[in-house]
């Protein structure tokens, strides 16, 4: 049976941008939910766009990166606008002088320090009765809330007194949950949990707002949920029974890849992998109310890594690539049926892409999920004939590259020679505007849903990629300036938009 929720993919053409985001241009070192994110709406709405797709939104941990969040559930308090906390008179303007930021990348080393001293003022505002009408919808959210934000809270608050190390290092009372030990500590550090469900409260009120206007403007969230989890997170810390691992905590088999497109020796995630058994016991709740804590924030969530479900790689713990490994069957559609009953549909998308098995497609299939086509892959690297717009399914997404991929610009001049002849003989082009060539390839295909990074709008270089598979550090970066984005350009969009049938409410 298919969702019902499953025909906002499908019932039409349309059209969107992906963009993080940390990539916004704010004055504040990392883009955030503030003015430049409204401005940011206006104009995915002038130009016609129906989608703003994003990465993970949750608290990041190693290397800065949205698919390492420290919990699925909670939201990244780095996003907060701290215009609107001073609009709000949670902070002075005087507060939001001295910013040393460079304008193009996020300097994390730099940002995180910078947004958590704005943030304790604000608390510390508050608590000294600054807003005195923020305190009922303050104490609403936490009441709400309570099934995941008290755990993460307190993780949050121990983990700080523990230099910020992860929680399989902590003290045995500690990483265990004794009981005792965190009854002391929800004592010892009751101002930090207080504030840690502030941050929250803060970061799901702007978001809220933020919402609220693309809605009024027809613009919908295309969200990501990773299948994994990290280790260092308060979904492992709190729910250790639903993951595999050994007596000090510590997984005893990880998540990755074999060698691939991206990378020869495979990819090692180390993510922990799940104790399936347990989840099945559990009804799959735990998975049903992650996926409810995304669409409580989006309205339509690409799944990652969906070919995990039907079997997933897993690596021992102790190796040093992802080269040795195994295939394991996962939940298939024991979990996704489950999911569907508990949310009365599914709202998702099939990242399908990487080694697909005819099982694969099977699974998607069945539950009426569409996948992705990156049009990238049709010529270059991967190769594979699925890419290529003459073989696309209507209930397909299409985009030029993801946030994976090299800008188009910069994938076109490391093409062979072969390659890129195809590049132009397939598009009836010379390649000078490739950037383009390949927006209006996804545009007038048959997908029904075209998507495109920002990057290749804006037609930039390699030094705008987001992130570059396999490479642990140096990612996630990458920032617009407002300049950039021109009336040209977005005049373009439109005009193709309009022109294959993708405008906001358009049957074409």
């Amino acid at each position: 049976m298919k969702p019902e929720t499953q025909a906002k993919v499908g019932t039409r053409r349309s059209g969107g941008i992906l963009l993080h985001p940390t990539s916004l241009p704010c004055p504040y070192g990392i883009g955030d939910l503030g003015p430049a994110a409204y401005a940011w709406l206006d104009s995915l709405a002038e130009a016609r766009q129906h989608w703003w797709q994003m990465l993970p939104l949750g608290p990041t941990g190693y290397a800065d990166s949205p698919y390492q969040c420290l919990s699925s559930f909670a939201g990244n308090t780095n996003l907060i606008s701290p215009d609107l906390l001073a609009r709000a008179g949670l902070l002075g303007p005087e507060e939001l002088s001295g910013r040393p930021f460079t304008a193009h990348r996020v300097d994390f080393a730099s940002v995180v320090p910078y947004k958590d001293d704005l943030l304790a003022r604000a608390w510390h505002g508050f608590q000294a009765g600054r807003v005195p009408a923020l305190r009922r919808h303050f104490d609403d959210f936490c009441h709400v809330s309570a099934g995941w934000l008290d755990d993460y809270a307190l993780y949050w608050a121990i983990k700080r007194t523990q230099g910020d190390t992860a929680w399989n290092t902590w003290p045995p009372a500690l990483a265990h949950r004794e009981p005792r030990a965190l009854s002391q500590s929800r004592r010892d550090l009751a101002d930090a949990i207080d504030q840690q469900r502030f941050r929250q409260f803060l970061f799901f009120r702007q978001w809220h707002d933020l919402r609220a206007h693309a809605r009024e403007l027809g613009i919908r969230l295309i969200g990501d949920l990773p299948i994994f989890v990290a280790v260092d997170s308060a979904d492992v810390w709190a729910n250790r029974e639903l993951f595999q691992l050994d007596a000090t905590g510590k997984p005893t088999v990880v998540a990755g890849v074999p060698p691939d497109y991206f990378s020869k020796t495979g990819q090692l995630w180390g993510n922990p992998l799940y104790n399936w058994k347990a989840h099945r016991n559990a009804g799959y709740r735990w998975w049903t109310e992650r996926l409810r804590a995304v669409l409580s924030l989006v309205d339509l969530v690409r799944l990652d890594h969906f070919r995990g479900f039907e079997a997933y790689w897993e690596i021992p713990a102790d190796a040093p690539t992802a080269q040795k490994g195994r295939w394991v069957k996962g939940p298939g559609g024991n979990l996704l049926s489950a999911i569907q009953k508990q949310l009365r549909g599914l709202p998702l998308i099939a990242e399908d892409l990487g080694v697909i098995t005819p099982e694969v497609e099977k699974l998607r299939d069945e539950f009426g999920l569409p996948g992705m086509r990156i049009l990238q892959f049709a010529f270059g690297g991967a190769i594979e004939n699925r890419f290529l717009p003459h073989n696309f399914e209507h209930h397909t997404i299409v985009y030029t590259g993801t946030h994976d991929n090299d800008t188009t610009r910069s994938w076109y001049t490391h093409l062979t020679v072969a390659e890129a002849d195809l590049v132009r003989r397939y598009l009836a082009r010379d390649g000078h505007d490739i950037a383009w060539d390949l927006i209006r390839l996804a545009w007038s295909s048959v997908a029904d849903t075209a998507i495109v990074p920002l990057q290749d709008v804006l037609n930039l270089a390699g030094e705008a990629r987001m992130n570059f598979p396999g490479k642990p550090m140096g990612n996630w970066a990458w920032r617009f300036m407002t300049e950039q984005l021109t009336p040209h350009q977005i005049h373009g969009l439109a005009e193709l938009t309009g022109l294959y049938g993708r405008e906001v409410g358009s049957e074409a």
